[in-house]
């Protein structure tokens, strides 16, 4: 729930964590006898629960999506340009909903969670958990709330992946998916780094196979490669050209493997605040689940519109022509699938030098494009 606090914030906003029960089944085969979400509402649920937004986050993100949690903290949630009064997605119109994926670190059940049968943290006993498995725990949310049909589920990146998969999973529960720097599934080179930031993790001497919280010690080192590696490939090179350059800490070489480079600067600071905040084994995670997410696997070679035949959403797919780890090629195969199936779609390929990162950018034009899409969706809830 949230309080306003000035016209263009959400203001202080406050985390609420809904418990079940009810095992959950998960693609790996393993049950999750009980679990908890946390999540973040904003605005106001109409009579008839049919002005309801779900936020689905990429992989580092969390329920915290706009608003903050008290007045002198430092940075607002990490979507708060997008969601709000009188901003794209509007909270004077929409009930938005964050909410922290299973397996998360943000206060979701996860693998540094306390697992009830032991006592002891889940760690490497923790399930490897599915975009899938995401979206039938969101269902139960959703449940629990009250709301029965999203007027949208919206998200960037793995968090578009999962507005997709809501199409398919729960296809009379959701009006419209809105789709940013996306893909029906990763390509091998994207498996690759996915690989490699794992391997950063797993070989690092702290990790003690995932049973790291027992040992009072954190893999930092791995993480921190992990986030590096990761940063970098959300960035596009005119983006980083244009902001670093060759720019030197200082005003020669210093023949040395110490700092030298500004973009050295900012990856290595990157790597140490990620590694500061977000669990090891969070990262395995939803990295595999990246892997993973391939709903078209189940039909013949991969076919992405029967996949999606089931859908009965409207969709916005949005990509970033300088994103090339989802390039817009990605976006427009599932616009493709959707015109196969004659699926209502509206398609926007934006300009940005900010690569990957663009969907989380304050930028007119894709702002334009958010702001056009979500004022057609209350136009059906008014």
């Amino acid at each position: 729930m949230s309080s306003q606090r000035d016209s263009s914030s959400v203001g202080i906003v406050v985390p609420q964590t809904a418990h079940f029960d009810e095992p959950l089944a998960l693609t790996c085969g393993v049950d999750m006898a009980n679990y908890d979400l946390v999540y973040e509402t904003y605005g106001t649920l109409n009579a008839d629960a049919s002005n309801a937004i779900l936020i689905c986050h990429a992989l580092s993100g969390h329920h915290h999506v706009a608003g903050r949690h008290h007045a002198d903290e430092k940075y607002p949630g990490w979507w708060d340009t997008m969601i709000g009064p009188g901003k794209p997605i509007d909270t004077n119109h929409f009930f938005v909903v964050g909410v922290n994926n299973l397996g998360g670190c943000h206060g979701s059940t996860g693998p540094s969670s306390i697992n009830p049968a032991t006592g002891q943290p889940y760690g490497s006993s923790f399930p490897v958990v599915t975009v899938k498995d995401w979206v039938d725990s969101q269902a139960r949310l959703s449940d629990r709330l009250g709301i029965h049909q999203w007027a949208a589920v919206v998200g960037g990146s793995l968090g578009g992946m999962q507005a997709l998969m809501w199409t398919m999973s729960f296809p009379e529960r959701i009006r419209h998916a809105v789709v940013i720097a996306s893909a029906p599934k990763l390509s091998a080179q994207n498996i690759a780094f996915n690989d490699v930031a794992r391997q950063a993790i797993l070989t690092d001497p702290e990790f003690h196979n995932g049973d790291y919280y027992q040992h009072g010690v954190v893999p930092t080192r791995g993480l921190r490669l992990a986030r590096m590696l990761g940063h970098i490939t959300y960035l596009s090179d005119d983006g980083m050209g244009e902001k670093f350059g060759r720019m030197l800490r200082n005003e020669k070489f210093q023949y040395s493997f110490d700092v030298e480079f500004e973009i050295e600067s900012y990856l290595r600071y990157q790597g140490d605040k990620f590694a500061g905040y977000f669990d090891a084994n969070t990262y395995l995670l939803m990295t595999k689940a990246l892997d993973y997410f391939d709903p078209a696997r189940r039909y013949g070679e991969g076919n992405l519109t029967r996949a999606l035949a089931r859908a009965k959403a409207s969709f916005l797919i949005a990509s970033f022509d300088s994103d090339w780890r989802f390039s817009p090629d990605r976006s427009r195969e599932i616009v493709k699938a959707l015109v196969d199936n004659r699926h209502k779609v509206t398609y926007a390929e934006i300009e940005s030098t900010h690569g990957h990162d663009a969907f989380l950018m304050d930028d007119p034009q894709y702002f334009a494009v958010m702001r056009h899409y979500m004022q057609r969706i209350y136009s059906e809830v008014a």
